[in-house]
């Protein structure tokens, strides 16, 4: 079993557990008896980081309220938890209900609030780039909540590296912190975020949080599922499977070859990337969430990551990428 890693969120002081729990499934797939557990397991393993969204759940905004319901137990459940939301999807159809503008905000902020039954968000995370809105409202309004303790850092996700750049330097402009961290899509079958996204982080000091880990389950041993009968994939999933087979079939063969279960190297190569604080996971049993922890223990040479580049090839930082 992993022992539990930590490391500051970015150029933050901010300390969060190498491995953060994703809440996408609670009030989805997992009820709320199977959420509380899940995050009671999370916290005996040292996890420490929890990441949701306003919009999730089944009925947008039920997973923030399954997370309050076990904040409510007690138990030093809150101070124990980094806990990480986000604003910008709908949460109605009146306008001002989505985005960020100063208003969507403040009012989003304070209905996460309610929901969560806490009095402060850790990471406020924007989860997508609002185009119409200026980064100095942006900033003005997460300033104000900061002065109000209603929140400590601000992250982006699914930002382009530019995205980045702009709220920083906005930022710099006010004196202001602005971004701590990136949450984006990366794996080793989605790399793109190389091209720019990492050098940016890296540049202005963000930590980065993987999403989709595993790339919907294709890195997680879903052949010897499929072999087994456990798992039969349907619609897109299938379709990705069936074009991106041949490389699906040499991975699984290296994770045996060294040793591991598929998912737990893929996560272990997410670990060895630069910038990556950590990556998310969502795990749906304990064994699941047993596997994620042993990819903290598993130290990869250059041999087994250049074995996985010919696999999975990567990019380069831009320009060399495509140009001298």
């Amino acid at each position: 079993m992993g022992t539990m890693d930590y490391t500051h969120l970015g150029r933050s002081g901010l300390t969060v557990s190498r491995l953060c729990l994703g809440t996408m499934n609670f009030g989805w797939v997992a009820d709320e008896a199977e959420s509380h557990a899940t995050m009671d397991t999370a916290h005996e393993h040292g996890i420490n980081f929890f990441d949701t969204a306003n919009v999730y759940g089944r009925d947008k905004g039920r997973t923030e309220e399954i997370i309050g319901a076990w904040f409510a137990q007690g138990s030093g459940r809150r101070d124990r938890t980094v806990l990480a939301t986000k604003v910008y999807g709908a949460t109605g159809d009146w306008p001002n209900e989505n985005r960020l503008s100063a208003l969507n905000i403040r009012r989003a902020l304070d209905a996460s609030l309610g929901r969560l039954g806490t009095d402060y968000v850790d990471v406020y995370q924007f989860h997508h780039i609002d185009r119409s809105t200026p980064w100095d409202e942006i900033w003005q309004a997460i300033e104000v909540a900061v002065a109000q303790g209603k929140l400590l850092y601000a992250g982006s996700s699914n930002f382009a590296g530019w995205h980045i750049a702009q709220a920083q330097e906005a930022a710099w402009r006010r004196n202001f912190t602005g971004l701590v961290s990136e949450q984006s899509l990366y794996n080793l079958f989605k790399r793109e975020v190389e091209l720019e996204v990492l050098p940016a982080a890296q540049h202005y000091g963000l930590g980065v949080i993987p999403w989709s880990p595993l790339n919907g389950g294709l890195l997680g041993g879903v052949l010897r599922k499929e072999q087994e009968g456990q798992r039969r994939l349907r619609g897109r999933a299938q379709a990705t499977l069936d074009a991106k087979r041949p490389q699906v079939e040499q991975f699984e063969a290296l994770a045996a070859e060294m040793g591991y279960e598929p998912g737990e190297l893929a996560l272990a190569w997410l670990l060895h990337q630069p910038a990556v604080t950590a990556p998310i996971v969502g795990p749906r049993t304990r064994e699941q969430l047993d596997g994620a922890l042993r990819a903290l223990d598993i130290e990869l040479d250059e041999k087994a990551l250049a074995r996985l580049d010919e696999i999975f090839p990567g990019h380069q930082p831009a320009p060399e990428d495509y140009a001298w």
